[in-house]
């Protein structure tokens, strides 16, 4: 980084960062990392970016996959996203997940990049079945928060804003970003890092606001929830596949924009 210029931002994590959710195999995925390169690509028209995340992969594999690949690209800026499959694993814990965070955190900076994570939301909000687990969200963004501390890495607090429970944020899955949901994590890690023209405004309640579903409606989408989303994740666990399988990263090289005020073509 030179003057607050980024000139070589590579991206760690899972199917957020790969950018599920935002686009599909067919036409490219955009997600909330190519969103930012082109913020930072605004500020910066010679800025390279490479994106190392495929979906599926726990925060051991991103560290044991991606990191040294990450370090051979000698970056100025890396954001790692990484913990939330292990979350919902039934093996979660905590410690270990917090132990590859650190050993990520400690590689990056020493080589002198700006290092980003995320807090992640309280997703008993998002997925209710998932409510008997909100105790490992708080237990896992408070070990990102001290190792975030210890290493000097910037945090985006997107966990705790009423916001990010809006369902129109979230992929019929419920475990990917909506194309705004994507925007709306970029826009708070531009915030996080100050970025020209950026604010807190992604903090606010999106409007109007959306009526609360009555009873059966609510029932009604939990049941199709379980069917089309549910179901299909637990097989693939029963079956030790992983939706990551046989991917490689989408962007593994450090590659201009071709323009900064359009959508990345991959």
């Amino acid at each position: 980084m030179r003057d607050g210029i980024f000139t070589r931002y590579v991206a760690l994590g899972d199917s957020q960062t790969e950018g599920v959710g935002d686009g599909d195999d067919l036409t490219g995925l955009r997600g909330w990392a190519d969103r930012l390169a082109e913020r930072l690509a605004v500020v910066n028209p010679e800025l390279r970016y490479a994106n190392l995340a495929v979906r599926g992969k726990l925060a051991g594999q991103i560290r044991a996959q991606q990191l040294d690949a990450a370090l051979a690209l000698r970056p100025d800026l890396v954001t790692v996203m990484a913990g939330m499959n292990d979350l919902l694993r039934p093996s979660f814990d905590a410690d270990e997940v917090a132990e590859h965070l650190h050993a990520m955190f400690a590689a990056l900076t020493a080589q002198g990049a700006t290092v980003v994570t995320l807090t992640f939301p309280d997703v008993g909000q998002i997925i209710p079945l998932t409510r008997p687990i909100r105790g490992r969200v708080h237990a896992m963004n408070a070990r990102m928060r001290a190792a975030a501390d210890r290493y000097g890495v910037i945090v985006a607090e997107t966990g705790h804003h009423p916001v990010v429970a809006d369902r129109r944020l979230w992929s019929a899955d419920r475990l990917h970003a909506s194309p705004l949901g994507h925007q709306l994590i970029a826009d708070a890690v531009a915030h996080a890092l100050a970025l020209p023209s950026s604010s807190d405004a992604w903090t606010l309640p999106l409007t109007p606001p959306l009526p609360a579903p009555g009873v059966l409606g609510a029932l009604s989408e939990e049941l199709q929830w379980v069917a089309t989303a549910l179901v299909p994740w637990a097989i693939h666990r029963l079956q030790g596949r992983s939706s990551g399988d046989a991917r490689v990263p989408k962007r593994p090289d450090l590659l201009p924009l071709l323009r900064s005020d359009s959508p990345i073509s991959h």
